[in-house]
């Protein structure tokens, strides 16, 4: 019979009330500190000028709100532009490094697989000793991928990190499966397509997570490898509102045209970067301590 949850077992003892009010304090406190921020950008986004100025720059609660920021950015221009960017590189770029992923995982998790072993070797190698931005940069040079979409998704195609925790997933299928299946006649294709993947459904909701994540929060590879700003990606042009001190210049106009970036549009525009994600984790959320773990503990 199973326990009733939140009944604690027979041999372990009651907790002690200094325990469950710092616990209960520590969490109040980590709670307030990841609110409190988000609360203040979502309210100074949709404060008035007014607003801003009266309260030294930062809102709490908005006293007349408009959406005036949002219409702003969303009417077409700079950050209209970036947005379709991030997220066709996020989408495109999820799609590759988790089909990339998949593939080279599944091979590495088989029996005996040729080259199986040195492989593996040479991927915890650039774990542990990753390329340096000059080298990456001569790289990415000497192909032709400067300043286009592909410099974004090629270089960080495969994350070495998720590569293990996948190889170790895959390896927890059970081998009577596999043997199963070849008795039947199947191939190898079909047996990642047939048992691996659907079996694998955790890891790849976590993996994939991981990958959109990173493609969307990127903007650094931007900054090394593209030059035309109409390229740009919506992390690039954030920074680039912030580091501007209130301007940004609108690439597709002349060169004196400026685009204003008061505190509300700033932070419009981190609202608009940070709700794609907030929006998707909860859905996925379930999946990350069966997908990591199961991973983690066979590899």
């Amino acid at each position: 019979m199973k326990p009733r949850r939140g009944v604690r077992p027979a041999w372990q003892e009651p907790p002690h009330p200094l325990t469950s009010t710092a616990k209960a304090v520590a969490i109040v406190v980590v709670i307030a500190l990841v609110a409190v921020p988000f609360l203040v950008v979502v309210s100074t986004s949709l404060a008035s000028p007014a607003d801003v100025v009266a309260n030294g720059g930062w809102v709490i609660w908005p006293e007349h709100p408009s959406f005036a920021a949002y219409s702003q950015i969303l009417a077409g221009g700079v950050v209209s532009r970036a947005t379709l960017v991030s997220a066709g590189v996020t989408i495109v770029g999820t799609a590759c490094s988790l089909t990339a992923t998949v593939l080279l995982a599944y091979a590495l998790s088989r029996p005996k697989v040729f080259g199986g072993k040195p492989i593996t070797l040479l991927v915890l190698f650039t774990f542990l000793f990753p390329p340096g931005i000059i080298p990456a940069y001569l790289v990415v040079k000497q192909t032709g991928l400067l300043d286009s979409y592909a410099a974004l998704i090629a270089p960080v195609l495969v994350n070495t990190f998720n590569l293990v925790v996948m190889r170790g997933f895959f390896q927890s299928v059970p081998a009577e499966l596999y043997e199963a299946a070849r008795l039947d006649g199947a191939s190898e294709w079909a047996m990642l397509s047939r048992i691996t993947i659907p079996l694998s459904r955790a890891v790849l909701a976590v993996v994939g997570l991981f990958y959109a994540v990173s493609y969307w929060n990127s903007w650094f590879n931007a900054l090394l490898y593209i030059d035309t700003p109409t390229r740009w990606p919506l992390q690039l042009v954030l920074r680039t509102y912030v580091l501007a001190g209130g301007q940004i210049a609108d690439p597709s106009t002349s060169e004196a045209g400026l685009l204003s970036a008061p505190q509300t549009v700033q932070m419009a525009v981190v609202v608009l970067a940070t709700i794609p994600i907030v929006l998707v984790y909860p859905f996925l959320q379930r999946f990350f301590v069966k997908g990591v773990l199961s991973g983690a503990i066979k590899s």
